[in-house]
């Protein structure tokens, strides 16, 4: 190969979601809305909820080995391990660590991501540009996250928004043209604290009075995130698709980060493209975080919407507020997907547990006593984007 000329192609994907299914219908006996409400307001019918010996690095293993397995290669062909989460295992090591012994790999480096629901796109463009730099050959790049266990299942406004699961692709060095094209990243901090964590960091370590006062659950400023993410997904697209050389009527499909599905149709109108151009899978998963566009990427390759020749885009945005695009030309053969899905089953691959520690049980009590909640109420359908009104009901009093 010609190390002066080296071109990053998705040689492998892969996706994991898990088995437990959480409907809208459960929620609403969980917390003040209506499926009506969730389903009109978010696109959201269902989410996945990953089971108690589930994690994030062992979703992430995953769909890693299911994309190592359609690249064709082996777990050791891999130099470089990039996973992107809001959601790691522990502070420290690292997930990307922890993937890397559950895969079977000796040599690849292995770091997280962590730019938010952006972290699998700004995971793909460092491949890249490790790649570009003739650093690696191939480099395993990983959205996973868990985000049901840092819900507020008395919060209506975000405990109905997101799912668990991982999405993954392998990255390869060529000399063939394609692949990886243009990438824009972007940051803006003066949204830093419209979708955070308060506690568990320096600034705010746990203690009893985080715990009590909720600081470790997600929260969100909906409105302004939401016109955040019309406005930034549109634009970084653009850029993407712009230093690729192209106009936006050359792109076939586009890979959203898959949030509401009201921005993706403000982004589509945006772009002056139809929806038809616009890969939604939320409805199934919810707001997976860094793992919406590789589980999205991983199933619209599967399901045959990309062909060989294809122009893809994929762009996410995300608490920070980060946003990345990027736009690749397709060259894989997208049948490979099917089999290498097939080729790894999830009981199979397991991640290293601490030596005499185990953790409580890691399944919110909201979730735990799902079943035995009573009926659901109904809720305002009047009010949009964002927070409904409060019902009148006294059902959870």
């Amino acid at each position: 190969m010609n190390d002066a000329v080296r071109h990053a192609h998705v040689t492998g994907w892969g996706r994991y979601a898990p088995a437990q299914v959480l409907t809208n219908a459960d929620l609403e006996r969980m917390v003040d809305t209506s499926d009506e409400w969730i389903r009109s307001r978010t696109g959201i019918r269902e989410r996945r909820v990953a089971a108690a010996h589930e994690t994030t690095a062992s979703m992430a293993a995953v769909a890693g080995l299911r994309a190592i397995r359609t690249a064709g290669i082996e777990p050791e062909d891999i130099d470089l391990i990039l996973l992107g989460t809001l959601t790691p295992d522990y502070w420290m090591p690292s997930t990307a660590a922890l993937v890397k012994e559950a895969i079977g790999n000796t040599k690849a480096a292995a770091f997280d991501v962590m730019a938010a629901c952006s972290g699998f796109v700004y995971g793909f463009a460092t491949a890249q540009a490790y790649i570009q730099a003739g650093l690696a050959k191939h480099v395993l790049v990983i959205g996973a996250e868990l985000l049901t266990r840092f819900l507020d299942y008395t919060d209506r406004s975000t405990c109905i928004l997101f799912g668990d699961g991982a999405g993954a692709v392998v990255l390869s060095a060529s000399d063939e043209p394609g692949g990886a094209l243009g990438v824009e990243l972007t940051t803006e901090p003066r949204g830093a604290y419209m979708i955070w964590l308060p506690a568990g960091g320096s600034k705010s370590p746990p203690s009893p009075e985080t715990i009590a006062r909720g600081e470790h659950y997600v929260r969100m400023e909906g409105k302004e995130t939401y016109r955040f993410a019309t406005k930034t997904l549109a634009s970084t697209a653009l850029e993407s698709i712009r230093r690729s050389g192209l106009q936006p009527e050359d792109i076939d499909l586009f890979i959203p980060h898959q949030a509401n599905i009201r921005i993706i149709e403000a982004v589509a109108k945006g772009l002056d493209l139809p929806m038809e151009k616009m890969f939604v899978n939320l409805d199934k998963y919810g707001n997976t975080s860094a793992a919406s566009v590789p589980i999205a990427l991983a199933e619209a390759v599967n399901e045959g919407h990309v062909k060989v020749g294809d122009n893809v885009v994929i762009v996410a945005f995300g608490a920070g507020f980060t946003s990345g695009a990027v736009t690749i030309n397709w060259t894989a053969d997208p049948a490979r997907g099917i089999a290498g899905d097939a080729a790894v089953r999830p009981e199979d691959v397991s991640v290293r547990l601490p030596v005499d520690w185990d953790s409580v049980d890691p399944i919110p009590d909201a979730l735990a006593e799902l079943m035995a909640r009573p009926g659901g109420v109904e809720v305002p359908d009047d009010v949009v984007p964002g927070e409904p009104e409060r019902a009148h009901s006294e059902v959870h009093a």
